[in-house]
């Protein structure tokens, strides 16, 4: 497979789709035997697969018969959950413990692992030593939105191989430019996205849409770039795409790209729509520096308020981040950044029903 190539199969059974994916390409043909190999879901949560969040451990089951059968042995399920949630949790809960019995793979929670720094241009960067230092790294994420930079897809997965501290700086950078300068000091050699279902709206699931195709290539930057059509978004519309892409991570170039489609929609690209409903429900929040896991909550709180005819009723702006530290400011703080505001809900994140509840005694 060359890096202008990406082949997509649909379908209703994912492990088999993934093999013969993975045989069509002939992954592996070129690496040693005897070679680390590290896989990176996407377990962003402890939530199964079915509610849009995390990658299928049927497509991760897939990847590693493949690869036992080809003979490698060095292989790893290697993640870290958001800030606030347990990646052992997950592990568990999406599926992850019985793959790993099952194959004798290990798991590994990036949150406990030794950290490096990695210098790309101007940033330091802090990244996990295991999924730095494999010879091959596998990214797995799931095709779906993201309440703050629109989409989540191969770049943003990578986000996983950074620890907690550095997540949360992250988010204080602004996100787009550290999570493409992240993917300019951690290579990932192959992507395969899971496409089989996915939120649209929110990285944490809940409204899940099925998609049914499992998209698979080289450079991450071009799948990313088709991903951001497929939903509906032009390239230059997700920044830390144009970004990676200036830095040489990969090409935006989709005119160049030889793409292959294969299953029961191959007539034609299905264009999958993105909901609206976040920039609806952000018009009354004023963040900055926000980390995805307070805000995500806090538009869930806001969808619920909806659904009981009483977000209408909030005339105030709602504030929230860490670029609130330390100000002293009347109004609605969310979250423990804001706990200098004359109201404040504290928490890190709080959870979606405390802020319903306090949301519902400012109505």
């Amino acid at each position: 497979m060359q890096n202008n190539e990406i082949a997509v199969i649909y379908g209703k059974d994912p492990k088999k789709m993934v093999l013969e994916l993975l045989t069509q390409i002939n992954l592996g043909s070129e690496w040693d035997k005897e070679a680390t190999i590290g896989l990176k879901p996407n377990l962003v949560v402890s939530k199964k697969a079915s509610s849009g969040a995390t990658t299928s451990p049927e497509i991760v089951e897939g990847v590693i018969e493949y690869l036992q059968q080809q003979g490698f042995r060095n292989i790893t399920i290697m993640e870290s959950s958001w800030i606030g949630d347990s990646t052992v949790k997950a592990f568990k809960v999406c599926g992850y413990e019985e793959i790993s019995k099952k194959y004798q793979v290990p798991l590994l929670d990036l949150k406990k692992d030794k950290t490096k720094i990695v210098k790309v241009k101007d940033l330091d960067l802090k990244v996990c030593t295991s999924a730095y230092d494999v010879d091959f790294l596998i990214n797995l994420p799931v095709l779906k939105g993201h309440c703050q930079t629109k989409m989540t897809c191969a770049l943003k997965n990578i986000k996983g191989c950074i620890p907690d501290d550095e997540k949360r700086r992250y988010h204080t950078l602004g996100l787009h430019k550290p999570i493409a300068y992240l993917n300019k000091a951690l290579k990932q050699d192959v992507v395969i996205v899971d496409g089989m279902m996915g939120d649209l709206t929110f990285e944490e699931g809940g409204t899940p849409v099925e998609m049914d195709r499992i998209i698979i290539g080289k450079d991450p930057v071009l799948i990313d770039s088709y991903v951001a059509e497929l939903m509906g978004y032009d390239v230059e519309e997700i920044e830390y795409i144009s970004i990676a892409a200036a830095l040489g991570v990969g090409s935006t170039n989709l005119s160049d790209a030889v793409i292959t489609e294969d299953g029961v929609h191959n007539k034609g690209t299905t264009t999958i729509k993105p909901s609206s409903k976040v920039a609806r429900l952000g018009e009354c929040v004023v963040e900055k520096e926000a980390c995805s896991a307070c805000y995500g909550t806090l538009i869930h709180a806001l969808q619920r308020l909806q659904d009981k005819g009483q977000l209408k009723a909030l005339k105030e702006k709602i504030y929230i981040g860490q670029g609130y530290k330390g100000e002293t400011l009347e109004g609605l703080g969310i979250g423990l950044c804001t706990s200098s505001f004359s109201r404040n809900l504290e928490g890190c994140p709080p959870k979606a029903k405390d802020i319903v509840k306090f949301l519902e005694e400012e109505c």
